[in-house]
């Protein structure tokens, strides 16, 4: 009897490891006509609405390394969605082509503004997500876009952009920064020189804003993408993966949404 009992628990503990991890999956939602294709993540052993977080990606896409982050967002205890901001679920393979994907946005930020608001909805709509606790994180494009929405004064918790671009032909204006803002940016980024980051600092303690400025020494433009290094020697990119950065900034951005959700 005590080895049937024991058998039964042991199949019990099983059954509730083999059932319980991060989920992630597919999603189709439309904004402005357009069929946008999102990835949606979460962790399927955790009760109750939990805070939820929309990932925007680099300039070549919605791609596998934006719904890595989601799902290391749902190993946290969020609830992540990883964004098409281009729409179809569009892809780069050449810096060209991503410049010209990511300027039609930047070109057209209302549009890249009902794209962001689109996927938030679809966030909000589930389930397990609590729409009052509402955060976002963005690479590279993805960095500038979440940074946008919160100079826009958009309602957001808080916001963390990874080695973004951080001039803006829309700056904050006084007051109207609602969401705090964390900024992760590389030393030697040549994308994001000196003078932008200042001019970008001085933009937020005039519009009042709640912000922190974390630099890296030697660290490069997509600094957390392992991939930044073939790019750089496929395309002559001044790019590049740091591991130690990359290590360092997540922990940065753990304790940012800590703070602001407790989680």
């Amino acid at each position: 009897m005590k080895r049937i009992i024991g058998i039964i628990g042991l199949l019990m503990v099983m059954a509730a490891t083999a059932h319980g991890e991060v989920v992630g999956k597919p999603v189709e939602y439309v904004s402005g006509g357009t069929t946008m294709k999102g990835y949606l993540a979460y962790d399927d052993r955790l009760p109750g609405k939990r805070p939820g977080i929309l990932v925007v990606h680099e300039w070549w896409g919605h791609d596998e390394y934006a719904r890595k982050r989601a799902r290391m967002l749902a190993g946290l205890g969020y609830v992540a969605l990883a964004v098409d901001m281009y729409g179809e679920g569009k892809q780069a393979d050449h810096p060209d082509t991503a410049g010209k994907f990511s300027g039609e946005i930047r070109k057209n930020m209302d549009l890249g503004r009902q794209r962001f608001q689109a996927a938030r909805k679809v966030l909000e709509g589930q389930t397990f997500t609590d729409p009052g606790r509402i955060g976002a994180i963005g690479y590279c494009f993805g960095g500038s876009v979440v940074l946008q929405m919160a100079r826009d004064g958009m309602d957001l918790a808080g916001v963390a952009s990874f080695h973004g671009g951080l001039s803006t032909d829309a700056p904050a204006k006084p007051g109207a920064v609602k969401a705090k803002v964390l900024v992760l940016n590389g030393a030697d980024d040549k994308f994001v020189p000196p003078d932008q980051v200042e001019a970008f600092r001085q933009e937020m303690k005039a519009s009042g804003a709640d912000f922190r400025i974390v630099t890296y020494p030697g660290a490069l433009h997509s600094f957390t993408n392992p991939d930044a290094d073939g790019y750089a020697k496929k395309f002559n990119m001044p790019v590049g993966y740091n591991a130690d950065a990359d290590r360092k900034s997540w922990a940065e951005m753990q304790s940012f949404f800590k703070d602001l959700f407790g989680k």
